[in-house]
């Protein structure tokens, strides 16, 4: 889905179908690609290239299936800090970016400073990860968990 600021002129109907396409299937072929769009291969090609130049495309990636990979368990965390000045958010953000039980990591407007996602493979790996390695992240003053009980919806892909 894509913005209605991205759709004000900066972005034609061509650009949309081709971002559209892509981030349904980022290992699409250029015919296939140019196909759908209704483009023939070499423009088509030009304005993926330019998508990606300009940053409307970051990047290309697998997905994968993370309770084929036993990591079935998630929970998403409150973290309040105890410093929210500039330093401290900076060491927080950096010291989130170092752990990969954490896929997710946004700064709310709220009641507590951060909302995470975490996935882990049961609630003892999780147990071990919130008292090891969150509690000791920089700034952290308390956190609320909350576990996940089934995804209705989410960046898997649903076949």
């Amino acid at each position: 889905m894509i913005s209605q600021r991205a759709q004000d002129g900066t972005l034609d109907s061509f650009d949309r179908k081709i971002i559209d396409a892509v981030s349904q299937d980022g290992r699409i072929t250029m015919t296939e690609l140019a196909t759908r769009v209704g483009l023939s291969k070499t423009p088509c090609h030009a304005r993926l290239k330019r998508l990606e130049a300009e940053g409307y495309i970051l990047g290309y990636r697998a997905l994968l299936d993370p309770i084929k990979l036993g990591l079935e368990h998630v929970a998403f965390v409150e973290v309040k800090l105890s410093d929210t000045r500039a330093a401290a958010l900076a060491a927080f953000n950096a010291a989130v970016q170092a752990l990969p039980e954490i896929e997710e990591c946004h700064m709310i407007a709220g009641n507590f400073d951060y909302l995470l996602k975490v996935r882990t493979t049961g609630i003892t790996d999780y147990r071990a990860f919130l008292g090891e390695e969150l509690s000791a992240l920089p700034h952290v003053a308390q956190t609320s968990t909350y576990v996940a009980m089934e995804a209705v919806k989410g960046n898997a892909v649903l076949d």
